[in-house]
């Protein structure tokens, strides 16, 4: 990672445009989809400090899915859900009480289909710092932030394999301190520093 592309990714404007468009899905639905898989959306939440964290979530250990895990905050579709953003927005407020009035959405990543059954939109938000984390203790173990300088070094992130339900499967694991950082989260966070070191975006 050069000092330049370093410098461009700190600038607002150029995570917007290195972003999908904020389209949302017509189908966006609480109901199974026709390939059998759920909709979720998880927040991408970009805080801006003296530099962009990415803020991120340990869940409890005790969950049916991903227990013990890091994720985003973020969940399956509800019927009150019209969009990904709505679910996006509606899960961290609930897991860990940021408000949407400090969240501003300003764009998607690919979809992200998981062994688990769902189909997972990631939602880029910007996040002013003033907000108050209010946990929910049932999902939520802790949270913490890493800075989006240390996440755009791809030298961190490391391919591996498992063996699941009889088949090999590959995903991409990174380190941060205490945390491992793997599977669904860690392809999103690779496919964003992607998208903000494409040479497309940084004119």
């Amino acid at each position: 990672m050069t000092d330049f592309t370093n410098k461009l990714v700190m600038k607002r404007e150029h995570i917007i445009r290195s972003l999908a468009a904020a389209a949302e899905p017509a189908d966006w639905s609480h109901q199974p989809r026709k390939d059998g898989l759920r909709n979720a959306a998880v927040l991408i939440p970009l805080v801006q400090r003296e530099q962009w964290h990415v803020l991120l979530t340990k869940r409890t250990d005790h969950l049916n899915n991903h227990a013990g895990q890091v994720s985003f905050p973020g969940g399956r579709a509800d019927a009150v859900d019209y969009s990904p953003f709505d679910t996006a927005l509606r899960e961290t407020e609930e897991e860990v009480g940021i408000q949407r009035s400090l969240i501003e959405t300003v764009g998607v990543l690919a979809a992200h289909k998981t062994v688990t059954g769902f189909n997972v939109i990631p939602v880029v938000g910007l996040v002013k710092p003033e907000f108050t984390l209010a946990l929910d203790s049932f999902e939520v173990a802790e949270v913490f932030e890493v800075p989006l300088s240390t996440l755009m070094d791809t030298a961190r992130y490391q391919r591996k394999e498992i063996e699941y339900q009889g088949d090999v499967r590959s995903y991409w694991e990174l380190i941060y301190q205490e945390f491992r950082i793997w599977g669904a989260t860690a392809a999103m966070l690779y496919n964003l520093v992607s998208r903000l070191q494409d040479s497309r975006h940084l004119a």
